[in-house]
């Protein structure tokens, strides 16, 4: 009992360290080979003569600052109106687009997850 316990316990620790790692790693990723968009003369390997890995890191930062100014003024938060609109007319789309924004609602308001809860589901004995 002691060591499921310490296994769980370990795991708790671990599981978000993990997965949070990965989802940084598979952004910054996205974000180094989207820099393959920019023409080849004005890429950073051929201005500066080597490849400068998590180049993506500031580019993904620069797209998220853009997008809040953006979302922030009264012109942006139409175009989001229009933008969840527009996403929540395609069925599969409309599902997986509005469980991920309660999630990230849900988390990133800062205020919800005040207390641990152990539920007894889905039989008697499995927590």
């Amino acid at each position: 009992m002691r060591l499921r316990r310490f296994l769980v316990a370990g795991l708790l620790i671990w599981l978000p360290v993990g997965v949070t790692i990965l989802v940084f790693k598979v952004l910054l990723d996205l974000m180094d080979e989207l820099l393959f968009l920019v023409p080849v003369a004005y890429r950073p390997e051929t201005l500066l003569g080597f490849r400068i890995p998590g180049l993506g890191a500031l580019l993904a930062l620069l797209v998220l600052f853009l997008t809040g100014v953006l979302a922030a003024n009264l012109l942006g938060r139409q175009l989001v109106v229009w933008y969840e609109a527009a996403l929540g007319r395609i069925p599969l789309v409309r599902t997986v687009y509005g469980a991920v924004k309660s999630f990230a609602a849900i988390v990133l308001s800062g205020s919800s997850f005040k207390k641990v809860l152990l539920i007894e589901y889905p039989r008697k004995g499995v927590y």
